[in-house]
């Protein structure tokens, strides 16, 4: 059983008189709140809405639903490390919903049925630059798209995508689903210039009369590392091997090679180097706890032969070895050096310490002011300090992910679209959360999650086939009936049937239930009854 979206009741404010007596203290009154899940996720679905159609066989229209906020399901349903699910209420009780997993299943519905963006009705005549055809750049041109506007994508690359195409291996995010919800983008009248850098930005505002501009430049430099060598032939970045693993498909690289650093690049660049014949090492400073990498793809890295130095940093190279330096974590959980030190025969090295954003075209707008790395937006429309320029992805504070980036993309559409009629962009206050400890899902059964089937270890290591497979229909179906509807009504009658004095009227199917103040006693059964935490007991007005 799931929720319906839309659930109503009638205000207290201005409700039939109180006939009940006086001595009724409490009255039930529905409440919305926000799922944890939709919460924690960066893009802004509305994932419990989308679970409930997709629990009810309308596919298409839960597809509707979650490109409302998200263009990319079927490749979010691959690479995002779906954060949300660490917050599911469903947690409590057995294990939390398999929301990426289900989206993934309707993203491929989607490709597999062809179903394709509307159009937007009416042309604004507004022209929007966007710089960057990277996550960010292409969810702001879909948003900004949808309200009308003409955009063009200018893309430094030779192919769009960002570091989806350049920084995620194919294993992970098969090419022909980029390019297939990229190219749903372009079906839109989006257009992408590619293999083009724009060094003067105002320049190109001007000489293309554009209305406003969208700075998406992703984060594809790597950043330094000094370590003391005596052969820089054998020093390679991470971001390099992938970008030529991508374009050429394999890269000709030693045996042995060291790979340094902690994050999600070091570890999808050493599990791509496996598959090419490599024997790749991770060293890291920390130990496991404090790697910001991927738990899951840590866990599948290592199932696939990669070894990791935990507790080690690169003090030299030479051509044939490197000089590991052990470290110990102190009470703030910070990398100290031991001076004890150790040689690790290595081949090659490939830095993984970090990415930055090339932000030199930037610097040369008048106006624009920076936080360190990042330039300075309004943390609602995400508007830099120069009027119609707007900035979103790696490029701004926040997370460095692709759901992220998608995000930022949508609130700087936004900002775009307000700012294009002479208002500002402010972002919707949010419910309270739905939390466990409001709820009574006492009629849930254990129903364990699904988990998605996962390509032979044999097999990963010789080939770049996709690793983790899809749901079947049919346990899709079942993982999006786990959901609770936390803080939303399902219609499920409980308060309908439990209440002692019929003052409880169904509206029909969608339209949830409302209260006849003129029955009620107050007696706050329909409140104990209700699974979602959807009705609460407020002081009665005297």
């Amino acid at each position: 059983m799931m929720t319906k979206p839309f659930a109503t009741t009638l205000d207290p404010a201005t409700s039939l008189a109180n006939h009940t007596g006086s001595w009724r203290t409490l009255r039930p009154v529905n409440v919305f709140k926000i799922p944890p899940c939709n919460k924690q996720c960066p893009a802004g679905e509305n994932i419990q809405q989308w679970l409930y159609y997709a629990a009810e066989g309308d596919y298409e229209r839960a597809w509707r639903i979650l490109t409302e906020n998200n263009p990319f399901p079927a490749c979010m349903g691959r690479v995002c490390y779906h954060t949300c699910e660490t917050k599911c209420n469903r947690g409590f009780l057995d294990e939390s919903v398999g929301i990426n997993s289900v989206e993934r299943f309707l993203g491929d519905y989607a490709l597999d049925h062809k179903l394709s963006f509307q159009k937007p009705t009416r042309e604004t005549g507004k022209k929007v630059l966007v710089i960057g055809a990277g996550p960010a750049g292409l969810s702001a041109a879909y948003h900004l798209r949808r309200f009308g506007h003409t955009v063009h994508i200018v893309e430094q690359g030779e192919e769009p995508g960002g570091m989806m195409r350049y920084g995620i291996p194919v294993y992970r995010l098969p090419r022909s689903i980029l390019d297939a919800e990229i190219d749903r983008i372009k079906d839109m009248g989006v257009t992408i210039e590619c293999g083009r850098k724009v060094d003067d930005i105002i320049a190109e505002k001007q000489n293309g009369k554009y209305d406003a501009v969208v700075l998406g430049v992703g984060a594809g430099l790597s950043a330094n590392v000094n370590i003391p060598q005596g052969d820089a032939n054998h020093i390679l970045t991470a971001l390099d091997v992938l970008k030529e693993i991508e374009t050429k498909g394999d890269i000709q690289i030693a045996r042995r090679v060291a790979v340094y650093g902690g994050g999600n690049t070091a570890v999808d660049v050493a599990r791509s180097l496996r598959r090419i014949g490599a024997e790749p090492i991770i060293v890291y400073r920390r130990n496991r706890d404090k790697m910001p990498a991927s738990e899951e793809e840590m866990d599948d890295a290592i199932k696939e032969g990669i070894q990791v130095k935990w507790l080690s940093t690169i003090a030299g190279a030479t051509k044939d070895s490197l000089k590991i330096e052990k470290m110990k974590l102190d009470e703030t959980g910070y990398p100290q050096p031991t001076g004890e030190f150790e040689e690790l025969p290595a081949d090659a090295v490939i830095l993984a310490a970090g990415q930055n954003c090339d932000l030199e075209p930037v610097k040369k707008i008048e106006g624009i002011k920076f936080e360190k790395d990042s330039v300075n937006v309004d943390s609602s429309s995400l508007m830099t300090d120069v009027p119609g320029i707007f900035a979103a992805g790696d490029m701004i504070k926040g997370d460095r992910t692709v759901t992220a980036a998608i995000g930022m993309g949508k609130h700087a559409a936004r900002g775009v679209n307000a700012y294009l009629k002479g208002a500002k962009y402010e972002r919707a206050a949010k419910h309270d959360e739905a939390k466990f400890e409001d709820m009574h899902p006492w009629y849930y059964s254990d129903a364990p999650k699904t988990v998605r089937p996962m390509l032979e270890l044999a097999r990963r290591t010789s080939t770049f086939d996709e690793v983790q497979h899809g749901l079947t229909e049919e346990n899709a179906v079942f993982e999006a009936q786990r959901c609770l509807s936390c803080g939303n009504c399902m219609e499920c009658d409980n308060c309908y049937g439990v209440c002692p004095d019929s003052a409880i009227n169904k509206l029909g199917p969608g339209k949830g239930y409302e209260f006849n103040y003129d029955y009620c006693k107050g007696c706050g059964v329909c409140a104990q009854e209700c699974p979602c935490g959807h009705i609460k007991m407020v002081p009665e007005k005297i």
